[in-house]
């Protein structure tokens, strides 16, 4: 397959990209750089620097290079900014991938895999958390992207187009050529925070919320390494390219893990005491937010592999240690 992947410099895209050339594929990217790092960019891929929202840039790729489908991760993702910057995330999600669609349609390119997100369901009613859960995200990012998979389905039943969208839940992990991780500026996620604290970049970890309904009252997450979610990106492709239907999956390894033990993991990955300092709960976080994702097994053959938060954890200590400052050594 000939796959286009938009935001391919970013964390996720980059480690799709990568596995994809592994796998055998002609991979092409296309990135703005605002948030993605060119030296995070496969040697071997096809690189284009443009946005998401000029026709004219997509277009002209389409004409350029016979795709076979696209792989579209170029979205803002910033649970907080979204909050205090709604229309930056409506401009760039929304807007931008409008103009994607126009694109596609005028050049007949009728697959598309969707990187979407666990914010699209909100407070879950039920945990483990299925796709026929309720949606209602609680802030604009994951409206965003509850808002795109509706416009993937309605573009879908009038043009053709088959799509599948990816909800996943927290993606961690970098890949184990320790070449390529995670590195956002600033840097919002937990495992990458609290490993700035043996790397020197922090003297503690905050704990937002010691009081939540959970065995050591703190918040539960479902990690998932990123290799992983890559694999099931090309499954996703190439289950649409075998003539698979539009659908929606989540990913997840189905098993929660607190941020208190989070915290102790990373400790006997780094060897490092890792302060901790509780500090009062955020609004809108959740107490649990864990995947069912038997859907993507059954019908996609996904399995993580990489599923130990021991091995997740190593994975991205591997990279902080030898990257301190990120793509910026």
């Amino acid at each position: 397959m000939r796959i286009l992947v938009l935001g391919g410099a970013g964390y996720i895209g980059s480690h799709t990209a990568l596995e994809l050339i592994r796998a055998g594929h002609e991979v092409v990217i296309a990135d703005n750089l605002v948030t993605g790092y060119k030296r995070a960019v496969p040697e071997s891929a096809v690189f284009y620097e443009g946005d998401l929202s000029d026709f004219a840039f997509l277009d002209n790729i389409f004409k350029l290079k016979e795709i076979d489908a696209v792989i579209h991760f170029a979205a803002f993702s910033l649970v907080g900014e979204s909050v205090t910057n709604p229309l930056k995330y409506y401009s760039n999600n929304l807007c931008g991938t409008k103009i994607l669609l126009d694109a596609m349609v005028k050049n007949g390119i009728g697959k598309i895999v969707f990187s979407s997100t666990a914010a699209v369901y909100g407070e879950p009613e039920s945990i483990p958390i299925p796709e026929s859960s309720r949606t209602c995200p609680t802030n604009p990012y994951g409206e965003t992207k509850l808002a795109m998979e509706k416009m993937f389905h309605w573009t879908a039943k009038a043009h053709g187009m088959r799509y599948v969208s990816l909800r996943y839940f927290n993606a961690c992990g970098a890949d184990a050529s320790g070449t390529i991780g995670e590195a956002h500026d600033p840097e919002s996620h937990l495992i990458p925070l609290i490993l700035q604290v043996p790397n020197g970049r922090r003297e503690a970890i905050s704990i937002y919320g010691t009081d939540y309904d959970t065995p050591d009252g703190t918040c539960i997450r479902d990690y998932i390494h990123v290799t992983d979610l890559a694999q099931a990106h090309i499954l996703a492709a190439e289950y649409l390219m075998n003539g698979g239907e539009s659908d929606i999956f989540n990913l997840g390894n189905g098993v929660g893990y607190s941020v208190r033990e989070v915290i102790d993991t990373a400790r006997k990955v780094t060897g490092h005491p890792i302060p901790a300092i509780e500090a009062p709960r955020r609004a809108g976080d959740p107490a649990r937010l864990v995947a069912s994702s038997e859907k993507a097994r059954t019908i996609l053959g996904w399995k993580p592999v990489h599923d130990s938060l021991e091995e997740i954890i190593s994975s991205a200590w591997n990279w902080h240690k030898n990257h301190p400052n990120g793509f910026g050594d």
